[in-house]
């Protein structure tokens, strides 16, 4: 570590940790979740306990702080493991151990593995973007979704230059369309969908998948506007050739709005569930049903997996007559959008350090309060005392000066 010229630059890199602990960690971890039941929040899996189970925010930072964890982003109906007594490490903010909870679903993400590929997650040498399904909330390759080919090799990435942060959302997540090498844009891109879900099909107007039309045959989008639905051929147009040289940077996607966000946003206008008479479901396309019709168990012989991408406004064009609103009752994510539970917001989170004493200090009882303003008052004449000569005479204060000073001082206490 370099050394600081001044106090004044040791000052000012005091007040730039403070604040960037603020922008990692701005909300209160003194709460475990599980009083609130199973709910959709961010789960973290311990790899230190010897049994995998999900952790709170919370407790992540509070119970297993020590501990080697991976970030498994939100999961629904999730319950807090921490105070239970599946996992024999003691939980900090809730005494009382709880019974092991049966309703948890643990998927083989607690296996440290994602994807149809069942393979591990490594930010530093994973090349591929991975995207948030919707409803089973695992994480996919860009290459297992058909979106781009598979890169050859699973090195690391080259060390790239920090880029300078922008407030644009969307140049940040335009890194995962194109690296800085060059690398082309996947087959579906970002911004053509809202949502993602592996392995079904909506049959509706608005969603995507990626197809193709015989075996050995290039990768195509189906879908996405109205002429898309209509039963046709592969076109130039629709074909994408990926090459296998270039990689896009590891990195995952999620498609929740609301996770991470710092302002909940507004909610999309909430579509009343009552049936209609009318059925608005249009004809099932051709195509998607002779790719569903021609599924095999080896991925590399099917003419698809059956993943759909749903675009913008997806969930206003359910139909909800009498015969298929009953298939959406069982997932009630597909008809309004979730929330995602967030600790809340530290109200010391950004404050300095002489603030953050200030307020201890507040909190004090008056007589005790008294005594710690006049032994901070006694310490600050002693330092002054003890750097006038440094200033009278000109030298510089070391560090071995400071501690030589805070230690006459340990000792002058001792001696009461």
């Amino acid at each position: 570590m370099a050394s600081l010229g001044s106090l004044t630059e040791f000052v000012a890199s005091q007040d730039e940790l403070v604040r960037e602990a603020a922008l990692t960690l701005p909300h209160e971890f003194s709460r475990c979740t599980y009083s609130l039941g199973p709910i959709r929040q961010a789960v973290y899996l311990c790899l230190t306990c010897a049994v995998p189970r999900g952790l709170c925010s919370s407790c992540s930072i509070a119970c297993h702080t020590h501990h080697d964890q991976i970030e498994l982003f939100p999961k629904r109906n999730f319950r807090c493991d921490c105070p239970t007594t599946a996992i024999p490490h003691g939980c900090t903010l809730h005494r009382s151990p709880e019974e092991e909870n049966r309703e948890n679903k643990y998927d083989h993400n607690f296996s440290s593995v994602f994807c149809r590929c069942g393979r591990p997650y490594d930010p530093k040498s994973e090349r591929e973007t991975m995207i948030q399904c919707l409803a089973c909330e695992d994480w996919f390759h860009e290459s297992c979704l058909h979106l781009r080919t598979r890169p050859s090799s699973r090195q690391a990435s080259p060390v790239r230059e920090i880029e300078a942060a922008t407030p644009d959302d969307d140049a940040n997540d335009g890194q995962s369309e194109a690296s800085s090498s060059g690398l082309p844009p996947p087959l579906i891109s970002a911004e053509d969908y809202d949502a993602f879900v592996c392995s079904s099909y909506a049959g509706t107007q608005g969603a995507i998948m990626v197809v193709r039309d015989a075996e050995g045959d290039s990768w195509k989008k189906l879908g996405g506007s109205a002429s898309d639905m209509n039963a046709r051929t592969s076109t130039e147009e629709e074909l994408l050739d990926i090459d296998d040289s270039l990689s896009a940077p590891g990195l995952k996607r999620s498609r929740s709005r609301s996770f991470h966000s710092e302002e909940p946003e507004r909610k999309r206008q909430h579509i009343s569930p009552e049936p209609s008479s009318l059925c608005l479901a249009p004809a099932p396309n051709p195509i998607a049903q002779a790719m569903f019709q021609r599924v095999l168990p080896d991925a590399k012989a099917s003419l698809g997996t059956g993943d759909v991408f749903l675009t913008e406004g997806w969930r206003e064009r359910w139909c909800r007559c009498s015969r298929c609103l009953p298939s959406l009752d069982s997932h009630p994510y597909l008809v309004e959008e979730e929330e995602t539970y967030e600790p809340p917001e530290d109200p010391d989170s950004g404050l300095s350090l002489e603030e953050l004493g200030m307020r201890a200090l507040e909190r004090l009882p008056r007589d005790r309060a008294i005594d710690g303003i006049r032994a901070f008052n006694d310490m600050r004449d002693d330092l002054l005392s003890y750097l006038r000569p440094f200033a009278q005479e000109g030298r510089v204060v070391s560090e071995a000066d400071v501690r030589l000073f805070f230690e006459s001082l340990r000792e002058g206490q001792q001696g009461y």
